[in-house]
């Protein structure tokens, strides 16, 4: 176990400094502080034999941290929202277990997470959930080994136990359904091409393209920042033209997520296509608000926020109890595909019957 000397050591100070540091005790650099509380966390320093028999005790606390609450979001944007749905989860996943959910809210500063942690371990929590606003790779501090650590909507490269949307099965399944109804010729509007579900979805897209049989043509798919206010709708609506001036332009359009499929219903309608007669449009998210509101109602996958905040909880409970296993393997959640009439069945045409009924007209 890590002592106050061992600490020291890593963080370049003397062992009189730590001590400062631990208990508050004389004028200490905020750079000096920094690095010896870094230095404890990677070492996982318990600061006395109180605190460890402190620590030994059930406090029936689990620790949130999530940026939720301070999201700002502004009248026509969707944000916030995924984190919102995950912590709403957690909770209900804590309801029966007697265990005290305590939120801490990051104000939009990754820099205050370690801080954050650190205050958690203070109150003795039996274990913490980490709640990312999208599907990102983290880098969190190193945690106590008795303090099991669950990551929601995020992972890391330790392993550490984490719940992820299945963006690949979700597009492909997407995308399946669209060929099931007749469309062979679908377009892909994809996120922002160093996002991780960016790259999920789109291999989620191949392998439905590839099961059908479909050859795979990529001036059908396309990586697009929407959601910049001064560049997004141009390079969205750019795009959407040079795909529909194809020699074989889409019959349908999967959109990132429904913000974007919202902001491609007005460019469509611009461009005088009508949707679903002329081109369907499908999103990604399932968010109610948009999807339900629009018309026609928009086709699109739901993500499973709210699933996956339970199974963080219920992952987190397990740990505490020790009948959880530390699976270096993520936990991956789908959800179902949502038809609505913002996309046509294609019916192939019978060339058969209609040349029989222009020779009988004849």
């Amino acid at each position: 176990m890590a002592t106050i000397y061992d600490v020291a050591r890593r963080a370049n100070v003397s062992p009189k400094t730590v001590s400062r540091v631990l208990n508050g005790e004389g004028p200490v650099g905020d750079k000096t502080r920094e690095a010896v509380e870094a230095a404890m966390r990677e070492l996982g320093y318990v600061r006395s034999n109180a605190a460890r028999m402190m620590r030994a005790q059930k406090s029936g606390i689990v620790g949130l941290i999530t940026g939720a609450i301070s999201t700002r979001v502004a009248h026509n944007v969707q944000q916030g929202l995924p984190d919102l749905l995950i912590v709403q989860g957690v909770q209900r996943a804590l309801e029966s277990s007697g265990m005290t959910l305590m939120i801490a809210d990051t104000a939009g500063r990754k820099e205050r997470v370690p801080h954050l942690i650190d205050t958690f371990l203070s109150h003795r929590v039996e274990g913490l959930i980490y709640v990312a606003e999208y599907h990102q790779e983290v880098n969190l501090p190193k945690l106590p080994d008795d303090t099991p650590l669950v990551l929601a909507n995020c992972f890391d490269s330790h392993g550490t136990p984490a719940i992820l949307p299945d963006d690949r099965r979700l597009q492909a399944d997407l995308v399946r359904r669209l060929i099931a109804a007749g469309h062979r010729r679908i377009g892909m509007l994809a996120l922002r091409a160093d996002m991780v579900a960016a790259r999920l979805r789109g291999e989620g897209y191949r392998d439905a393209v590839q099961e059908a049989g479909i050859e795979l043509d990529t001036k059908l798919m396309a990586s697009v920042d929407f959601d910049q206010p001064e560049t997004g709708p141009q390079l969205l609506w750019n795009t959407i033209d040079r795909m529909l001036r194809l020699d074989q332009p889409p019959t349908a359009l999967c959109c990132g997520n429904d913000q974007m499929a919202m902001m491609v219903y007005g460019i469509l309608r611009s461009m005088g296509r009508k949707i679903p007669e002329e081109i369907g449009v499908a999103g990604f998210d399932n968010y109610r608000t948009i999807a339900e509101t629009l018309y026609p109602p928009l086709t699109t996958v739901e993500l499973p926020y709210n699933a996956m905040g339970v199974r963080a909880g219920e992952r987190l409970l397990e740990l505490i109890s020790d009948a959880g296993t530390r699976n270096l393997d993520p936990d991956l959640l789908a959800g179902p595909v949502h038809w609505r009439a913002s996309v046509n069945e294609v019916r192939p045409v019978n060339v058969v019957s209609f040349k029989t009924l222009r020779e009988e007209l004849e």
